[in-house]
């Protein structure tokens, strides 16, 4: 058994070189602020009060709260009936469409953001498909919208992975029980299939709500530099500003935020069960 414990030693010194060592360093850097010829650093709390005080700073931490949630509102929406209708098929074709799910994710997401201004831009496929319906001059690229389209395509493939293994692993005899007790099928799906499906729900939402409140390149090249969502002011106090006091402030808030986020789902998944 020793053996065994001793082969995790290098992965827990990996874990704590690239996990733990950074978080630390940002940690640290929040809470100092430059000094002068004497004191190279001062302690300070000014870049967490600087945060909470802005009202600017506010609006966009909300707004990518907000955006955050409709793209994983729209991501089980449309991820559960899809996982649901693979989870029915034999599974020699559930193995097809699963791969069809997973080939776009092989591309980089960068890439396949990019193809997105193509498809979104004045004069491409989308806009000719809404001249179709008599929707002329519409707008789509760098506007909120192709920033939600954006997110909602590069994420939805975690949520229909997540549900759909839940619902693989399902006893197919509930469903012939409940249909000889007399069930139809929408009460069959709400009080069997829906709640035995609920873990991979959970992890579906975490695993997209958490990447779309953080992410920045997204609402940077589909909402052309107009849509600002923490992610982009965090990676322009690094990169652009040059305050990596500032953003490390930012970053360990919305690190406190995820993980606050993360604790309530959990407990709304622990009571579920409890209730199931």
């Amino acid at each position: 058994m020793k053996k065994f414990a001793q082969l995790a030693i290098p992965y827990l010194i990996w874990s704590f070189v690239m996990l733990l060592v950074p978080m630390i360093l940002i940690l640290m850097y929040s809470f100092l602020k430059p000094g002068n010829s004497i004191v190279h650093f001062q302690l300070s709390l000014d870049n967490y009060i600087r945060f909470f005080t802005d009202k600017d700073f506010l609006i966009i931490l909300w707004r990518s709260l907000w955006i955050a949630l409709k793209t994983t509102a729209i991501c089980l929406l449309l991820g559960y009936p899809i996982a649901y209708f693979i989870s029915r098929c034999s599974e020699k074709m559930q193995g097809v469409l699963i791969m069809a799910v997973t080939v776009p994710m092989w591309i980089n997401m960068l890439v396949r953001t990019y193809a997105w201004i193509g498809i979104l831009s004045d004069g491409g496929p989308a806009a000719w498909l809404l001249s179709l319906f008599g929707f002329h001059d519409v707008k789509l690229l760098y506007t909120q919208t192709a920033v939600l389209i954006g997110m909602v395509y590069n994420f939805l493939p975690f949520m229909i992975l997540q549900i759909n293994t839940s619902l693989s692993k399902m006893d197919r005899s509930l469903l012939d029980a409940s249909s000889d007790l007399g069930a139809n099928k929408f009460q069959t799906f709400w009080r069997i299939v829906f709640p035995l499906s609920l873990p991979g729900v959970v992890s579906g939402i975490t695993l997209v709500f958490l990447p779309a409140v953080s992410a920045f390149f997204i609402p940077k090249l589909l909402g052309g530099g107009q849509y600002f969502l923490i992610g982009n002011v965090i990676e322009n106090q690094f990169i652009t500003v040059g305050e990596w006091n500032f953003g490390s402030a930012i970053s360990m808030i919305m690190a406190l935020v995820m993980m606050l986020l993360m604790l309530f789902v959990r407990k709304l998944d622990q009571k579920a069960n409890k209730e199931r």
